[in-house]
């Protein structure tokens, strides 16, 4: 019997990013909505590792089972200590909607030019049980740099991609292959390579 595992969000894109990763694994994904749990996360950890073990061992309590979370933001050197990644998503305060802070974002990046636009993506998952961490990882994207509009249309939930662009191929980060993210080493292929490896050869499935 596959061993339960719990999709450590509730957003409907990272749930299936997860499910990607876990493909073909002898694993039964799960989401928190179609169990009625949830958990409280403070994300006040020093780096993206940090908050995504955080975020693994209390939806994992909050199951009483295996969950697998992630933690992620964008890279930008040329803003110093005005930018942390940790803070991608709260960066232009609580009270804003995804496609203020793609304009606010444009706005810190206007008077860069060049190679002072560069900007990459780091990324960590973790994986517990029941309140235990179990394994964790984090890794640096490929770079591309920030565009200088962002993109008609409504702005996803995974806003900073739509500004994080990719001249070689003119295409922001959402619009990439799954050919042409391989070619950039992609920062959750890499992952995904990592957390197969984990559960087919380190992971013992719990017997309780």
């Amino acid at each position: 019997m596959d061993t339960p595992i719990l999709l450590a969000t509730g957003n409907s894109d990272k749930q299936n990013a997860f499910r990607s990763l876990l493909e073909g694994l002898p694993l039964h994904p799960a989401t928190p909505a179609e169990l009625g749990i949830t958990a409280s996360i403070q994300e006040d950890g020093d780096t993206h590792e940090a908050i995504a073990v955080e975020k693994a061992v209390e939806w994992s309590k909050a199951g009483s089972m295996l969950a697998i979370a992630s933690d992620g933001g964008l890279v930008v050197p040329t803003l110093g200590p005005a930018w942390q990644s940790r803070h991608t998503r709260r960066f232009a305060g609580p009270d804003v909607d995804d496609a203020q802070r793609v304009d606010r974002l444009l706005e810190l990046m206007e008077p860069h030019t060049g190679v002072a636009r560069t900007a990459s993506w780091v990324e960590a998952l973790a994986v517990a049980y029941k309140g235990r961490p179990v394994a964790s990882w984090e890794l640096l994207g490929a770079t591309g740099e920030i565009s200088k509009a962002r993109q008609p249309g409504p702005v996803p939930e995974f806003w900073a991609f739509t500004v994080w662009d990719f001249p070689q191929y003119g295409k922001t980060y959402n619009q990439l292959t799954p050919q042409e993210l391989e070619s950039l080493n992609d920062h959750w292929a890499r992952l995904g390579q990592l957390v197969r490896r984990f559960f087919q050869s380190i992971f013992v499935p719990p017997l309780d």
